[in-house]
């Protein structure tokens, strides 16, 4: 069985990072929450489905063959893994896709892809880190109560057997359809941090419910699946946010590597604090603190990951405010007299402070003779003078992607970069550059 299981795991773990990494090759921008809040979604769905139907499997196969033990087990497990066939028919259509991706993303041909480098651990920035922190402190937290649960809830509220078994699952049970739409809310609003901030605050709270009072479980462990749900759908995504595209394979590896590391240790430890401690100190393990039989303090998952989570908060922010892509002030409506004044005094100094190009020479000259030069022309010579390189990439306002020619209602910011009249323009990526064409500063 020990070997079954380390060769499932040397499967199960490699799909999760060849599907993130699949994923952020596909998707970009706000797109990635919604395509983690599905996948998690049907992975969630899969679970809740084994959670509740392999005990009737085991107890049919039992009937059928007249034995028990490990012999109706290995069948009630091959039964299980037969829908391993629906999966790699999946696989194989993704890999024709794949081969297909430059012609059907528009990437330009012979382009670099994913090259799996360990060396590129060193190089990844603080954020990640951070992010990682909050990986392995919030998960640890998660599945090895979901793994211990269900005695959990027959020793403290003396539920039968089959109720525990369908309270401890209900953090998947909500997870499933909840992470779709959790993911499409991330995406409208953005503020990737907020959100993984407030899943680990409404974690810890659910904790010390189902530690330190005696309310229905329902209530926090539906609490812990909201809140699983969110985060995943938050999380995740954010990796694509702080490194470069190369760089994605490694960091989704990296981050699933200690992700599992952290739940082996954590899964012992849990079980080492049960067997000596009981379940309130293991639930006071998960929240915040707790003490071992040696004396030792052990740092509590839920605390690590509440403080990291604050820390990825201010890094952003630092970094926003030094590089000019901070929080946006609200816009004003686009006729806004204050607004057009600003506007028209920045560009007037800005113009002074730049070179003119050959392009505003010619329309000057042909002014100055009485010739018609038309206001989008102007319009359009104007702003390519006044545009300053893209800001680097922001947690709490990721980078806009464009594929072709689309409308930038929803991504421009009234900064310098983006000054607020030019919400109606529509922006083309032009060979790494972007361009807008179409002004319309009415």
């Amino acid at each position: 069985m020990e070997i079954g299981r380390f060769v499932f795991g040397i499967g199960g773990e490699s799909l999760a990072v060849a599907q993130n990494t699949y994923a952020v090759n596909w998707f970009k921008g706000k797109e990635l929450n919604l395509v983690f809040g599905l996948q998690l979604s049907m992975a969630r769905l899969g679970s809740t489905v084994n959670m509740n139907i392999m005990g009737s499997v085991y107890n049919r196969v039992a009937d059928l063959v007249g034995l028990t033990g490990h012999t109706t087990l290995g069948v009630s497990l091959m039964i299980a893994g037969a829908t391993c066939i629906f999966s790699l028919v999946c696989a194989l259509v993704l890999g024709y896709l794949d081969k297909r991706a430059e012609r059907i993303l528009n990437k330009e041909q012979g382009g670099t892809g994913e090259v799996i480098k360990l060396t590129d651990v060193k190089d990844f920035p603080f954020p990640l880190w951070l992010i990682f922190i909050i990986c392995v402190g919030y998960y640890v937290a998660i599945f090895p109560f979901i793994g211990l649960g269900q005695v959990f809830f027959i020793e403290k509220f003396n539920f039968s057997p089959a109720e525990a078994r369908a309270i401890n699952s209900i953090v998947y049970i909500i997870s499933a359809p909840a992470s779709p739409v959790l993911g499409f809310m991330v995406d409208r609003i953005g503020k990737n941090v907020i959100w993984v901030l407030c899943a680990v605050v409404t974690t810890l709270i659910a904790h010390m419910m189902l530690a330190f009072t005696f309310w229905n479980p329902w209530i926090a462990m539906s609490l812990l699946g909201l809140s699983y749900s969110l985060l995943a759908c938050a999380l995740w995504p954010m990796v694509a946010f702080v490194v470069p595209e190369h760089q994605l394979g490694t960091a989704y590896g990296f981050m699933q590597s200690i992700q599992n590391l952290g739940l082996a240790l954590i899964s012992m430890a849990a079980g080492s604090i049960l067997d000596n401690k009981g379940y309130l100190f293991l639930e006071v393990f998960f929240s915040a603190c707790s003490t071992n039989k040696s004396g030792l303090s052990l740092s509590l998952a839920l605390s690590v990951a509440l403080i990291a989570v604050v820390m990825l908060y201010f890094v952003d922010c630092l970094r926003g405010k030094r590089d000019g892509s901070g929080p946006p002030a609200p816009l004003k409506p686009l006729h806004h007299s204050l607004w057009s004044r600003v506007s028209q005094q920045t560009g007037e100094k800005l113009a002074k402070l730049r070179p003119m190009s050959g392009f505003g020479l010619r329309n000057r000259y042909l002014s100055r003779l009485g010739a018609q030069v038309h206001t989008n022309t102007v319009c359009r010579w104007m702003l390519n003078s006044l545009l300053l390189p893209p800001a680097p990439r922001s947690l709490l306002y990721p980078p806009p992607v464009f594929t072709g020619t689309q409308k930038c209602t929803e991504v421009m910011r009234p900064t310098l970069h983006n000054p607020p009249q030019l919400r109606n323009s529509a922006c083309v990526h032009v060979s790494g550059q972007k361009v807008l064409s179409g002004v319309d500063l009415t």
